[in-house]
């Protein structure tokens, strides 16, 4: 990225599962807290992924049309029902199925990333671009100590990502232009559908969101930026808190 272009963006967004939170391992020991005493016995971090498989099939029947826009929530609480069914634990009661609906709520960040939009927020407007729900997004910020201005995504864009709709709505609701705005993401396609649209793009490697070394770690398209971490994208915009502590790891 050239200082002119990194001089354009005034507001960065972020995609948040896998690339601000690690799902699986967070899944998995929520799965196990709730099922275990129940005297399930899975692979826990295979259930995790089973019930993570089912995110994009769910979402592309409302991005197709087929079913009305509704709440990530709510796809979370199908998916698992379809998971359960896939294991034959029919007999999870509703009370835990809800509890466990809720596990998407508490999930826990990598480890830079609360440090890292402490040091982004001191030049930038910050704000998820998640296709999870607002008071999904709201429990991640209080439960992680994430700090944003605004909360933005599918939910106000009201589709799904990678829909044009949902990064349009987010430089919109900070009344700027595309080229302003840097989506933040460490999925390729979570990239090019922002790419498309008109906004910069900053690529963070999660070598291990799906596994130890099963995460993207290099972009699979043209990009502004790529990075380890939120601490070195703060240096490499120019945060001077986060060159500071990025200089100290």
């Amino acid at each position: 990225m050239t200082p002119s272009s990194t001089a354009a963006i005034k507001a960065l967004i972020f995609d948040v599962f896998g690339t601000l939170v690690d799902w699986r391992t967070s899944i998995a020991r929520e799965a196990e807290r709730l099922l275990a005493p129940q005297g399930i016995r899975l692979d826990w971090l295979d259930f995790a992924d089973q019930w993570r498989a089912q995110y994009q099939p769910a979402m592309e029947e409302v991005r197709a049309g087929r079913m009305p826009f509704c709440k990530l929530d709510l796809l979370h609480r199908r998916n698992l029902d379809v998971v359960l069914r896939a294991h034959a634990l029919e007999d999870v009661d509703a009370p835990t199925r809800a509890e466990l609906t809720l596990a998407w709520h508490r999930l826990d960040a990598w480890p830079d990333v609360a440090q890292g939009l402490v040091a982004l927020r001191t030049k930038f407007l910050l704000a998820p671009c998640s296709n999870g729900n607002i008071s999904l997004m709201v429990d991640l910020a209080r439960r992680n100590g994430l700090l944003w201005d605004a909360i933005l995504g599918a939910e106000v864009a009201r589709d799904y990502k990678p829909k044009p709709a949902v990064y349009r709505h987010a430089a919109e609701a900070f009344d700027l232009s595309p080229h302003e705005v840097m989506m933040v993401a460490a999925h390729s396609d979570d990239l090019q559908a922002a790419a498309d649209c008109g906004l910069a793009t900053a690529f963070v490697a999660r070598p291990d969101e799906h596994g130890l070394g099963m995460g993207e770690t290099e972009p699979a398209c043209r990009v502004d930026l790529r990075v380890d971490h939120l601490l070195e994208l703060a240096q490499r915009l120019g945060c001077g808190t986060g060159a500071s502590v990025a200089s100290e790891r």
